[in-house]
Formats: C-alpha cells, sequence, structure tokens
C-alpha cells in the first residue's frame, strides 16, 4: 500500500510510518539492519514489547506475516483494532463528503447572500465556490499520497483535519465571495483532501478478504451525511445564518481531527526502499493506465446534480417543493449502493470488479438525461433513488479496484494519482453547467451533456479486463520461457563434468 523510502538500511518502520508493524523492540545487542522473524514475536495471539515492558500490549491486532526481508508476504488481521479504524474512516467519508453533497443548500444560500440579480455571471461564481472545494480534494491527492508514505496515515490525516477546522472557521467571518474562493474552495478542501486519503489507505492494512464490504461500510458514511445533513443545514441555516452554520460545522471537523488517531498502521517494510518522491512505475501498468484515465473521462457531470439540482427544482416546480427530499433520496440508495454491491464485489474475481462500475456510469448518464424530462416531483424522486444506488456502487468499490491493478504496496500513489486527475473535471464540470444556465436561461441542456461524459468513461473501462489479462498471459508465458531456459542450462552444466571425465577414461585405456 506504500511505496518505501531511499534509505540505507532496512528496518520494520517506526510506529508513524504506514508501513510499520508491531513488534518486540530489539535488544542492544541485535543489529538492527538484520531481518526479524514476526512470527517468532508473536505469542498466544498478542504482541509483546520488548525486555521490562511485558505487560504492555499494542492497541492494535496482530498482522500475522511469512518470510523476512524480500518476499515478504504481509496477511492483514481482517479485524480486531480494524472495526475501530473503520468506524474512525466511515466518519471521515461522512463529515468530509455530506459536507460537499450536500452544497446544494449553501448553493441555494450563497445566491442570495452575495449575488445581485445585475449579475449575468452569478450561478457561475456561485457553483464555483463548491466546484472548487470538491475539486481541490481530488487535486491535492498525489501529494496527500506522498506525505502518507512519508509521515504515515495518522499525522498526515490529523494535521489535515486541523487545516480543515482552520479554512471552516476562517469562511465563517467572509463577507464576499472573493475570500470564500480562498477559504472554503482551497483551505478546507485541502484539510479535507489530506484528511480523506489515508482513509482509504489504511484499510488495506487491516483487510484483504473482506476489503469489499469494508470500503462500503466506510464510504456509506457519506450517505449517511448527505441523508441528514440537508435537512440540519436547512434548519441551521433558517434558524442561526450562514455564517453560525459554518461555525457548527466545526464540530463535524473536530471529531475527524480525534478520529484520525486512530490510524495505526501495521504494513510492514521491503527491503527494495522508495528511491523517487513520486512513484511513476504504476504507469507501466497499461490497465491501471486506462482506469486512470476513463474514470476521469466519466466525471465531468457526475458533480453537476449535486451543485444545480437544488436550484432546478426551484425553478422548474417553484419555491414550495422540499428540495432537500432529493439530497436524501440520492444519499440513502447510495448508502445502499455502497452496502450491497461493497459484499458483491467480494464474489468478483479480480479486475472484473471493473464491471460494476461500467454499469454504474451508464446509468448514472441515463439518468442525468432524464432529469430535464421530469415534470413533477415523484419523478425527480425515482430519478434520483436510481441515480444513487449506482453512485454507491461506483464508489466502494474504487478502492478494490485499486489493489486489484497496482498490488497493496502502490496503491497509496495510485489512488492519489487518480484522484488528482478527477479533480479537472469535478472542478470544471458545475461552473461550466452554471455557464450554460446564465446563457441559455434553463438548466436543461446542462443535464443533458452531463449525462455523456459517464457513458464515454463506461465504455473506456471496458477494455481494462481484457487488457489485464493479455498482459498477465505475457507475463506467465515469460516466466516459463525463462524457467525452461534455466532447465536447460541446469541439465547442460550437469552433463559436462560427466563428459569430460568419460572422455579422460578413454585417454587412459588407450595409454
Amino acid at each position: 500500500m506504500t511505496d518505501d523510502k531511499a534509505h540505507g538500511q532496512e528496518d520494520l518502520g517506526t510506529e508513524e510510518s504506514p508501513n510499520y508493524v508491531p513488534t518486540e523492540e530489539q535488544s542492544p545487542a541485535e543489529d538492527e539492519s538484520s531481518p526479524v522473524n514476526l512470527e517468532e514475536k508473536k505469542e498466544n495471539g498478542e504482541w509483546t514489547s520488548g525486555p521490562g515492558d511485558e505487560d504492555k500490549k499494542l492497541e492494535a491486532p496482530e498482522a500475522t506475516t511469512t518470510g523476512t526481508g524480500q518476499g515478504t508476504e504481509f496477511t492483514p488481521p481482517e479485524g480486531g483494532w480494524g472495526w475501530i479504524v473503520m468506524l474512525s474512516a466511515m466518519w471521515c467519508n461522512g463529515s468530509v463528503f455530506g459536507v460537499q453533497n450536500a452544497c446544494g443548500v449553501l448553493f441555494v444560500v450563497l445566491v442570495k447572500e452575495f449575488g445581485s440579480d445585475n449579475d449575468p455571471q452569478l450561478m457561475f461564481k456561485t457553483a464555483l465556490v463548491n466546484s472548487l472545494s470538491m475539486g481541490m480534494i481530488f487535486f491535492c491527492s498525489p501529494v496527500v499520497s506522498i506525505f502518507t508514505d512519508m509521515f504515515g496515515c495518522r499525522k498526515t490525516a490529523v494535521v489535515g483535519a486541523g487545516i480543515a477546522i482552520i479554512g471552516l472557521l476562517s469562511s465563517s467571518f467572509v463577507k464576499s465571495l472573493g475570500p470564500l474562493y480562498f477559504t472554503y474552495g482551497i483551505l478546507f478542501a485541502c484539510g479535507c483532501s489530506f484528511a480523506y486519503q489515508p482513509s482509504l489507505v489504511i484499510l488495506g492494512h487491516y483487510f484483504k478478504k473482506r476489503l469489499g464490504i469494508v470500503n462500503g461500510i466506510v464510504t456509506a458514511g457519506s450517505s449517511l451525511f448527505t441523508v441528514s445533513l440537508p435537512f440540519l443545514l436547512s434548519f441551521l441555516l433558517e434558524e442561526i445564518g450562514l455564517y453560525h452554520t459554518l461555525r457548527v460545522l466545526c464540530i463535524l471537523m473536530f471529531v475527524l481531527f480525534l478520529a484520525g488517531f486512530t490510524y495505526k498502521p501495521l504494513l510492514p517494510k521491503n527491503s527494495n526502499r522508495r528511491k523517487k518522491i513520486f512513484n511513476f512505475s504504476i504507469f507501466k501498468s497499461k490497465s491501471y493506465c486506462i482506469w486512470a484515465f476513463g474514470i476521469p473521462a466519466a466525471l465531468f457531470g457526475y458533480f453537476v446534480p449535486y451543485v444545480h439540482l437544488m436550484k432546478h427544482v426551484k425553478e422548474r416546480l417553484g419555491p414550495d417543493v422540499r428540495e432537500e427530499v432529493l439530497l436524501l433520496c440520492l444519499g440513502v440508495t447510495s448508502g445502499v449502493g455502497r452496502l450491497v454491491f461493497g459484499r458483491v464485489a467480494d464474489y468478483i474475481p479480480g479486475v472484473k470488479k471493473v464491471y460494476l462500475q461500467v454499469i454504474s456510469f451508464f446509468l448514472i448518464g441515463l439518468m442525468s438525461m432524464m432529469i430535464p424530462l421530469c415534470n413533477n416531483f415523484g419523478s425527480l424522486i425515482a430519478v434520483c433513488l436510481f441515480m444513487g444506488l449506482f453512485d454507491g456502487c461506483f464508489i466502494c468499490i474504487m478502492a478494490p479496484i485499486a489493489f486489484e491493478l497496482v498490488g497493496p504496496e502502490n496503491v497509496s500513489q495510485a489512488i492519489g494519482f487518480l484522484l488528482g486527475f478527477m479533480s479537472v473535471p469535478m472542478t470544471a464540470g458545475p461552473p461550466f453547467a452554471g455557464f450554460l444556465r446564465d446563457q441559455l436561461g434553463s438548466y436543461d441542456v446542462a443535464f443533458y451533456l452531463a449525462g455523456v461524459p459517464p457513458i464515454i468513461g463506461g465504455i473506456i473501462l471496458c477494455l481494462i479486463p481484457w487488457i489485464h489479462e493479455r498482459t498477465i498471459n505475457k507475463k506467465e508465458k515469460a516466466l516459463d520461457n525463462e524457467a525452461e531456459e534455466k532447465m536447460m542450462d541446469t541439465v547442460a552444466s550437469a552433463l559436462t563434468p560427466g563428459t569430460a571425465e568419460n572422455s579422460k577414461k578413454e585417454d587412459v585405456s588407450v595409454i
């Protein structure tokens, strides 16, 4: 899940590093550069510390390993302290993306608070605040992956949550849209990014067989918050106003700050240290390259409904409609989709999990195109129910697919690069939709166009299983040829000494 750092000697990592394995402390007589047999450190199912500290037990459960040095095989404990980590990661997903997904409610208030009826670019400027915030969460991800590799999941997540608190709190004091671009769109979002990505990486330290369902539960956190926050925000905005509401949301970030301390890493280090800050070796995998291109291609219209659907409903059906119900529908079925499809993904072998994302993108695109065709609230509810279900499917299997494509050692930067690529379409989509609304007077064309990219992205992703299987077959064939050549060399070397001895015996007999 992490790449190794470039140092001269081999160790098992510090407690804060992403590769730390809880083991007994080495005695002064031990050579720190020598491999440690972790199996011998395990006693009665618990990990103990060094001499003088026999009564101390570590918080995290053991993670078994086989072998030492190169070729170490890491086996996650599939539970134990991992369940606490799962709950913390679930809160992270909820607090980060619950606020982002509820931006439609904030969008309406921002238009009233800072907008002017004489501004021809009002929707574009206002939508840029929320889209910039969502985009920056993913744009920072490649840098976050480096910090995660260098300093560990725990430190990265805690510092990120602290930055998010500062950004959200400072947003409650601004008086125009301009400063919000920085305080909310950049500072708050960057903090969320540093807190969010470690929550994906740390799960692979504790789970493998159950990783699909665990990711489903974790990502369902954002669904729970998406369901509840719109109603809470509507109440708070009406009772205490925008600025005090933003200060109340800081409580969510403070709990996230505390949750980051539970991210205790277990993944052991390999003897091969990481020599470069950016691990571009993952791009040698053709299947990963296609995945890293296809996902962003599908997301140009992904965030448009979350930002503009509330405003579209008010314009189409009137101001008396409870548009928060639509976010409730999106959140509920998204949570169901994450749990159901997360479990289904555990039964689908290898990269064939990608087909679930293909189906999701096709249906998400179709639902986006159907939004302008809905002339009553009931039909919009039906569309949001289906869109949320397959939105959950798409999100919950991102991490399991990354593990399949690049392996646990490289998954941190693989996810980081992917999220970074995703930032461009997710930032550009909503403002472009707002621009179309400003120019055309309605959101119809914007929603029609928002449905095209997911369908195109789904078509691209269909190539991944085929290319991945071809790559594996080529590698297996190369290994077979190499093994055959080695066997022939061994046979040849074994026959050569015997031939020489026979020739010597013949020479002696002739003499």
